[in-house]
């Protein structure tokens, strides 16, 4: 497997690979995906794929900003790796991607949330090098829209 990581080239490419994100979010409708890229995407947004060829085996969504905390900043939104091709290094390619581009963008930091019970990724943030600075916390306001 000959793998290419680079940037999606907008929102049109962005909607071709729902396949890959439904692998992560079952549920996610196209319509619904469309509309947040429309609303994420003036807002630093953008994508990340891993490319064997022409088929996208991995993705993920970026953000780059600005925070009192930490000054600019990379974050990484989500991962999603084809399930065929877990544990092939698709994953430590995206994040030396990333990484390499936080440098050129002059962030000053890369982070990240995961969910609690996502052990399996803990486990591959760590052998990356990131670390557990704090917390993230969430009030609910709509249960039935809430993702997680």
């Amino acid at each position: 497997m000959e793998i290419e990581v680079r940037k999606l080239n907008g929102k049109n490419e962005m909607l071709a690979h729902i396949d890959l994100l439904r692998e992560l979010y079952p549920t996610l409708e196209e319509s619904d995906y469309s509309r947040q890229l429309d609303e994420m995407l003036p807002h630093n947004y953008f994508q990340v794929g891993a490319f064997d060829a022409d088929r996208c085996m991995g993705i993920s969504g970026v953000w780059i900003g600005n925070k009192l905390w930490c000054g600019k900043y990379l974050e990484i939104d989500h991962i999603v790796i084809r399930n065929e091709a877990r544990s092939e290094g698709i994953g430590k390619r995206l994040v030396d991607f990333l990484k390499k581009l936080a440098e050129e963008e002059q962030c000053i930091s890369i982070g990240l949330d995961s969910f609690t019970f996502n052990h399996q990724s803990h486990k591959f943030f760590f052998r990356e090098g990131f670390e557990i600075k704090g917390f993230h916390f969430v009030h609910v306001l709509n249960e039935s829209k809430f993702k997680a």
